[in-house]
């Protein structure tokens, strides 16, 4: 995976210093805390959760990139300020990781980007917001673990900045479904978000999303 710089137009998108092209979109799919390693005492509901959601994620991330969707992984860097996305990726596959499935099957492509956070929302002191504006994108497509903290963090700060906030309601984990039905709850109630499953997002739908930043 490249990590790009911004530095001058080209007929693709943005063109940054290393020779990547940053993709222009109105919409991009922001993985929230996937690259987990899921080591607490008692995370093994949310644990089984996240392995449950995994392979929709992933169909739906591959449909994000075919219909040129920019994928962003929004993940915690687990307190190392000296870490880069390589390392945490790393540290989360290791064998007796808990969370290793679910990385195993959610890994970052070569297109995709990856913003380290050091909270619960993935806009608070990172880049996000700026990579989100560089690349014309006014709606975060949600999806990720979990679903009452980081997912509900993000989606409230990408709502006070006037993104519009749409979640993948069966993309989602945490430890209960309550705790995921009423977070999507308070979604669509108080950030005016939508919550359609994986299998709504087409690749129609998804091109569509990139090109208006609105589910058709």
């Amino acid at each position: 995976m490249r990590i790009r710089t911004a530095a001058r137009k080209s007929s693709g998108g943005t063109q940054g210093t290393d020779g990547a092209v940053l993709t222009h979109a109105k919409a991009a799919l922001l993985l929230t805390d996937v690259i987990n390693d899921l080591d607490f005492p008692g995370s093994e509901p949310l644990i089984r959760a996240a392995e449950a959601m995994a392979p929709r994620l992933a169909r739906l991330a591959d449909r994000a990139r075919r219909a040129g969707v920019p994928v962003i992984y929004v993940n915690d860097n687990f307190g190392h300020w000296q870490s880069d996305w390589r390392k945490v990726v790393a540290w989360c596959q290791r064998p007796q990781s808990p969370g290793r499935t679910v990385v195993e099957q959610l890994r970052p492509q070569d297109e995709d980007y990856f913003v380290l956070k050091p909270k619960h929302s993935g806009f608070f002191s990172t880049t996000l917001d700026l990579l989100l504006k560089q690349m014309g994108a006014r709606t975060v497509l949600l999806a990720g673990i979990a679903t009452d903290i980081c997912i509900l963090f993000t989606a409230n700060d990408a709502y006070m900045r006037d993104y519009s906030v749409v979640v993948a309601r069966d993309c989602v984990a945490a430890n209960t479904r309550h705790k995921t039905a009423f977070t999507l709850n308070q979604i669509r109630d108080v950030l005016k978000g939508d919550t359609p499953t994986a299998q709504t997002l087409t690749l129609a739908a998804l091109r569509s999303l990139r090109r208006t930043g609105r589910l058709s």
